[in-house]
């Protein structure tokens, strides 16, 4: 992908500046500010973005996104340095999973294969056998043998959404992400007797009952491509509200609806706070200074290499 230097702003010109200079790379989730992924080298999902980090040739990667993203590209490039903007941009379904009581449930059902989501701390992968981005989760459950049990982790919502369509009996971790369980039903309801002709989308991370009156159903990327390719022109869009702006992008002339949160807050939408923790400017530091970096242990990213190679694999 080629940043675009039409329409710059100052800050966004030096940023692109400087990673040349130090040939970086900048990789973007779609749900990062938008004067943010306009800088980007590379916009994408967990599993793009994953794939991305694994083939770049860059000396530096400066991930725009959450930890658990850039410590995804510390462990397929230990040898490169890798920044975060914001050491504190963390993951509340990352944070629903502790190491230890994962480790506990695991000693238990020991006979269990454990596939766990991306979204998920370099530790909890480390304990895994194979892992998965909502863009393959259904093709990596399904290339499992049917008489092997599962664990499923953290994302409880995934992993409900994954046995309906497998058909596949799975032990689930209780962990959820709150963006994805902000969506409110009864306005979404509402929003869609104002837009009879919309289609709902929505990320299979959000509560079942969400779930059951979508569409489409998908990963950002599916979501991405579904409302490029489909014939209508209106959609409510139950996922972080970051992914309107690229969205828009793409479908200029078609309607886009951010679905409406429990709680109003100033854009009537679901956004991650942590998502939104990384700036422009902080990330013009963190290129600048070439910190903050992430660091993990040598050993714990050999191990959690093997779970993220497996789903590459399959991928």
């Amino acid at each position: 992908m080629t940043v675009s230097t039409l329409h710059q702003t100052p800050l966004q010109e030096k940023v692109i500046k400087l990673k040349e200079e130090k040939n970086a790379v900048i990789l973007a989730h779609f749900y990062q500010e938008p004067e943010i992924q306009e800088v980007a080298d590379f916009i994408g999902d967990s599993l793009e973005l994953a794939r991305k980090a694994a083939e770049t040739t860059a000396d530096i990667i400066l991930f725009a996104g959450v930890h658990f993203m850039a410590e995804t590209a510390k462990i397929l490039n230990p040898s490169k340095k890798v920044l975060l903007p914001d050491l504190q941009a963390g993951c509340s379904l990352a944070d629903s999973c502790p190491p230890e009581a994962f480790r506990e449930l695991k000693r238990q059902y020991s006979n269990h294969v454990v596939v766990t989501y991306i979204n998920c701390s370099a530790e909890i992968k480390t304990l895994s056998d194979i892992v998965c981005t909502s863009s393959n989760a259904e093709k990596i459950i399904n290339s499992i043998p049917e008489d092997q049990p599962i664990i499923f982790a953290p994302d409880k919502n995934l992993g409900k959404y994954l046995i309906e369509k497998t058909g596949r009996k799975m032990l689930l971790w209780d962990g959820a992400c709150i963006v994805h369980e902000a969506f409110s039903l009864d306005k979404l309801l509402e929003l869609y007797k104002q837009h009879p002709t919309a289609q709902i989308i929505a990320h299979p991370e959000s509560e079942s009952h969400i779930l059951k009156v979508a569409n489409y159903i998908g990963s950002t990327s599916g979501m991405l491509n579904y409302v490029k390719s489909s014939e209508h022109d209106t959609f409510i869009v139950a996922t972080e509200a970051g992914i309107l702006h690229q969205m828009q992008k793409d479908v200029p002339h078609k309607t886009l609806i951010p679905a409406p949160a429990k709680e109003d807050n100033t854009c009537a939408c679901s956004e991650c706070a942590f998502m939104k923790m990384n700036t422009l400017q902080k990330l013009y530091n963190c290129l600048e200074k070439e910190n903050p970096e992430i660091n993990l242990p040598p050993e714990m990213m050999e191990k959690a290499l093997v779970p993220i190679q497996r789903m590459l694999s399959l991928s």
